[in-house]
């Protein structure tokens, strides 16, 4: 009897171990989701494709903004409408750093904004969703002007 539940155990332990190797597949992989979703919503801005820029925000998004705080999906598309309206992007952006939390549900990516001339003007921190749907939504978005 002893043996059989070592053996048990030792199962058990195994299983436990298999599943945290997993998890840690499982984050890597979702973190290369987030990156390819920060890069494809960065590309909106560069196509000029208001409407796909659109599909990225998530309806309760918070967006702080020079002009403020935007609450929800309709605000910031409202207010970045703007930002569209040029035949060239006014900046650009792309994802240096991105962490998936270990649930797999909340991801934060940052990385530089450049002007239209390619200098770094920002920095802009994001912090992604994955919805129900399987898609990553972005639900808070800042940036902060590059220090002296």
């Amino acid at each position: 009897m002893h043996k059989l539940a070592i053996g048990l155990l030792l199962m058990v332990g195994s299983v436990a171990a298999q599943n945290t190797m997993n998890r840690q597949i499982d984050t890597a992989s979702l973190k290369q989701q987030v990156i390819a979703t920060e890069t494809a919503f960065a590309r909106t801005m560069a196509t000029r494709d208001y409407e796909k820029f659109c599909t990225f925000i998530a309806d309760e998004a918070v967006f702080f903004s020079g002009h403020g705080i935007l609450r929800g999906k309709k605000a910031v598309i409202s207010d970045w409408k703007v930002h569209f309206s040029e035949p060239n992007a006014p900046f650009s952006w792309a994802p240096e750093t991105v962490e998936v939390l270990d649930s797999g549900n909340l991801a934060l990516s940052t990385g530089p904004v450049f002007d239209k001339s390619g200098k770094q003007v920002a920095t802009f921190t994001s912090t992604w969703r994955l919805e129900k749907d399987g898609a990553w939504k972005i639900v808070f978005d800042s940036g902060n002007p590059v220090c002296k």
